[in-house]
């Protein structure tokens, strides 16, 4: 299925929050913006056609059909038995899409809240034989999202992925995905080149989805267990002094972000007594908690902090963390 190339567009973001005593951003009274839009079921339709239905198709959705091919290939695709088994698996799933809808419908009323040029987007479901590595497409116009790559961690369809890798093809993590789609559009860094320069991106891009999403818990905002995320909040100080001491935070080591920031079925510190028990994508987490102490500790616009370099956010952070007392 043809691919939708993400188009880079600029959101104008003001953010005025407060925190309260969990450190959670309170956030103003979003529900009186009018946000109607209709969920596309691609999926529905397409699984249901016949050849007589794709030129229709072909005209209502021309970004889902490629020009090198033509009505035939596609009656091919609807014949298909893996095709026919995921679009009844992801039906039973989703027969309907009113919870997701609704948090759609928030996410885009934050988005609007904060830039008063956003326009609602079509948003389109579709199926992409489990392409679990894009399962969510956003351009100025359309949000284009694969159901098939939601249907629940312990879905059969996944039995050969890596349980790291399903743990989040599940319908919590669909909203997620598409504020995390808005986030890389909206946070603009320089070339990344060391531990640090990683950490703080992904942190801004965590602080975007704390504003964008807060009716999400921080676990899924982040793609963690709650387990997860409170083995990350309880080793906080040893994570960072680990960093410190081995002088990584400016490294420009390529291996680095294999170990700390990209997804991973953990953290790869090459200490036995914690790496099989930290989850994967740890640099995210610190970056996330420097980030937040740079809003905390500076009176500074959030539009301020996504321009800032990381070194000047982090110098500016007063960042430590304390260590854990149960």
């Amino acid at each position: 299925m043809r691919k939708i190339a993400s188009i880079l567009i600029c959101l104008i973001v003001l953010f005025s929050c407060k925190e309260d005593e969990q450190s959670q951003y309170v956030l103003d009274d979003v529900s009186k913006i009018d946000m109607s839009f209709n969920i596309e079921r691609f999926d529905k339709a397409f699984g249901s056609a016949t050849i007589h239905d794709i030129p229709k198709l072909r005209d209502a959705f021309p970004f889902m059909f490629s020009n090198r091919y033509n009505d035939a290939f596609y009656v091919q695709q609807l014949n298909d038995t893996l095709s026919q088994q995921l679009h009844s698996e992801t039906l039973k799933t989703f027969p309907d899409l009113k919870s997701e809808k609704q948090e759609l419908k928030q996410l885009f009323q934050y988005l609007k809240h904060y830039n008063s040029y956003f326009k609602t987007p079509r948003v389109i479901t579709a199926i992409s034989e489990v392409d679990y590595r894009n399962k969510v497409f956003v351009t100025d116009t359309i949000v284009l999202i694969s159901l098939d790559t939601y249907l629940g961690e312990n879905h059969f369809f996944y039995q050969g992925l890596q349980k790291y890798i399903a743990a989040n093809l599940k319908p919590e993590q669909l909203v997620v995905d598409v504020a995390t789609k808005y986030a890389e559009q909206t946070v603009f860094q320089a070339r990344r080149k060391t531990l640090l320069d990683e950490m703080v991106y992904h942190g801004k891009l965590l602080a975007f989805k704390d504003r964008v999403i807060p009716f999400k818990t921080n676990a899924e905002k982040i793609s963690y267990t709650e387990a997860e995320l409170d083995w990350a909040k309880v080793n906080e100080d040893a994570i960072w002094r680990y960093f410190v001491e081995r002088e990584l935070l400016f490294s420009t080591d390529n291996k680095l972000p294999n170990q700390f920031i990209n997804p991973a079925p953990f953290s790869k510190f090459y200490l036995e007594e914690i790496d099989t028990d930290s989850p994967g994508r740890i640099g995210r987490f610190i970056g996330w908690q420097i980030v937040k102490s740079y809003l905390k500790n500076n009176n500074v616009s959030f539009e301020q902090m996504l321009k800032a370099d990381a070194e000047t956010l982090f110098n500016a952070s007063k960042y430590k963390p304390e260590p854990y007392e149960p």
